[in-house]
């Protein structure tokens, strides 16, 4: 699910950076690549973010599956389809760690032209339909009353009065703020193509403050599936395969394989 986080600002003794780009936090449990670069590659690389892992298993359901491995196994399921389609592909997370969410973003913002993905679980929800999710952040003052949504992020700044999106200095936290519109078409395209095989999922994309997404410097979304509560194991492995095409023809209309800058 899309789980709650209250990070602590960045901050010099903890290596996190201060602006985008900047250098990867440091990490005893450090993202690691995936794949190798392809010969000839040129295109959007697909950063793939399994949410949750090691002592953070995420949701959990009823008949044993634990959102941490479930997630693992859809994005390395998704890596296949997308390499297959020629992009190159990259995971937060390849085994039982949980890098932060500083960590996972900038993991991804090493990379110059990025797309990222983070896959959750639900813990409710109608079973077998799925939704994407971009980042919005607050116009001016936060919401009144607390949100509904799930890993709202409590901690998501107000748009800045002065903001210059022409800037070469961005706040960590607001690394997302220049790519909101492209994260927006992202999570529309991929929403049309979850409609599909999961039957019941939204028409539309949602926007939500996501604290996964926030610091991420490149068009990023959340995709969540529902739900735990009542799935067993067998069901999310043959969600694996209809959710990895998905994903790549999202991504696909948004960003051809070998294409060239950003969108």
């Amino acid at each position: 699910m899309l789980a709650h986080q209250a990070p602590s600002a960045p901050s010099p003794s903890t290596g996190a950076p201060q602006s985008v780009p900047g250098q990867q936090p440091s990490s005893t449990q450090s993202p690691a690549q995936a794949l190798p670069a392809q010969s000839g590659y040129a295109g959007p690389v697909i950063v793939l973010d399994p949410a949750h892992g090691g002592t953070d298993p995420g949701a959990r359901g009823q008949n044993g599956p634990i959102e941490k491995d479930v997630v693992l196994q859809f994005a390395r399921v998704a890596r296949v389809e997308l390499v297959r389609q020629g992009y190159r592909v990259v995971l937060t997370r390849d085994n039982d760690s949980n890098p932060s969410y500083d960590d996972r973003a900038a993991f991804a913002n090493s990379y110059h032209d990025a797309i990222f993905i983070t896959l959750h679980i639900s813990s409710t929800g109608t079973a077998g339909t799925a939704r994407a999710y971009f980042y919005q952040f607050w116009s001016r003052f936060p919401p009144q009353s607390k949100s509904s949504t799930p890993g709202a992020d409590e901690t998501n700044p107000p748009a800045p009065a002065n903001l210059t999106p022409a800037s070469s200095l961005i706040p960590w936290n607001e690394a997302q703020r220049n790519y909101a519109d492209a994260s927006h078409r992202l999570a529309d395209q991929l929403q049309i193509q979850l409609a599909q095989p999961f039957s019941g999922s939204p028409a539309m994309s949602k926007a939500a403050a996501i604290r996964g997404l926030r610091s991420v410097a490149a068009p990023a979304v959340a995709i969540e599936i529902s739900s735990v509560a009542d799935s067993n194991a067998a069901s999310f492995t043959a969600m694996a395969t209809p959710l990895a095409v998905s994903i790549s023809k999202g991504i696909q209309a948004f960003r051809p394989a070998n294409s060239a800058g950003a969108k």
